[in-house]
């Protein structure tokens, strides 16, 4: 099979498409033919040596990825049976392996594909929606009334967690550049705010929750708009001391967060999928061989939605 291999960290000119052995499924696994690859700010963090990078460094062949739709074309699990349509996050935090023709995922961490979407959007809602609906779910615990402020709306994580918010029945603020505010208000978010020049310390704002997809000092500036009482999750980087400290001296919890691989979560995000109570949004695609490409617009900062590879 085809598989795009990483030898090692650096620029995209340390990807490589190469021929490897097809992978051999284990007990309680699928082998699904890949049709369409999520790409992730971590796909490219790890391609430059950080994100997970050390992690699988010394796995061989290592081959990134994590983000998948696809048709299960083998399968040593009663889960899912062959010709089943999945899609997932597969073996987050560890060693992906999603860029590749095909690949052997525990069928713990799929779900069934719903039929109304399409394999690029189905790839979309993996990473990122499981992002979303943990931290908001299952970590922070929002409830309907409560007011949230979502950095980043227009993002990957970003745009999920607006409309998820939405239909937990809270009061959403997002975050964006203003061109994009349009798009943020369209998903649902109730109110706006444009990062440019916004001044976070003299906000009158205050929220139950906030959900910092940006991280560095955008972090600081969240805790400013955070009630007393409050939760802050931070995804991209670690709540350093400091910071830990002045969210405690607030009475705020705050804390760094990573999603999980989990296909109960899977099936919670396919049923609102099946609704369209979800709407994954794929900016752009790029075929399989133009991976390179891929990371390249994912690493400028300014996709909005989605970025998906196609098979």
């Amino acid at each position: 099979m085809k598989a795009i291999v990483t030898e090692q960290p650096g620029g995209v000119e340390n990807l490589h498409l190469k021929n490897i052995e097809n992978p051999v499924i284990q007990a309680e696994e699928v082998l699904v033919q890949v049709k369409a690859i999520s790409i992730n700010p971590v796909d490219v963090k790890s391609r430059a040596g950080r994100g997970m990078y050390g992690r699988i460094k010394d796995q061989s062949p290592l081959i990134l990825g994590w983000d998948i739709s696809g048709v299960v074309t083998e399968t040593k699990s009663d889960a899912f049976k062959m010709g089943d349509e999945v899609f997932g996050m597969v073996n987050f935090p560890g060693h992906g392996k999603a860029y590749a023709e095909f690949l052997a995922a525990p069928a713990s961490q799929l779900a069934v594909k719903p039929g109304n979407i399409s394999h690029e959007e189905a790839a979309s809602a993996t990473l990122a929606a499981l992002t979303a609906w943990q931290a908001l779910v299952k970590k922070a615990k929002v409830e309907a009334g409560q007011k949230v402020l979502i950095h980043a709306a227009a993002g990957g994580v970003g745009h999920f967690a607006v409309q998820l918010a939405k239909h937990l029945g809270v009061h959403v603020t997002g975050t964006s550049s203003a061109g994009n505010k349009d798009f943020v208000l369209a998903l649902g978010a109730d109110e706006h705010i444009d990062y440019h020049g916004y001044d976070w310390q003299k906000s009158p704002l205050e929220f139950d929750f906030v959900f910092d997809t940006v991280g560095g000092d955008n972090i600081d500036n969240s805790l400013e708009v955070t009630k007393p009482g409050g939760t802050l999750i931070s995804i991209p980087t670690g709540l350093n001391e400091s910071v830990t400290e002045k969210a405690k001296a607030k009475g705020v919890n705050g804390f760094f967060f990573l999603v999980q691989s989990d296909g109960d979560d899977m099936q919670q995000i396919a049923a609102l999928l099946e609704k369209g109570i979800l709407k994954a949004h794929v900016s752009k695609t790029f075929p399989f061989a133009d991976m390179a490409a891929a990371h390249l617009q994912v690493e400028s900062g300014r996709t909005v939605g989605k970025v998906v590879v196609t098979l």
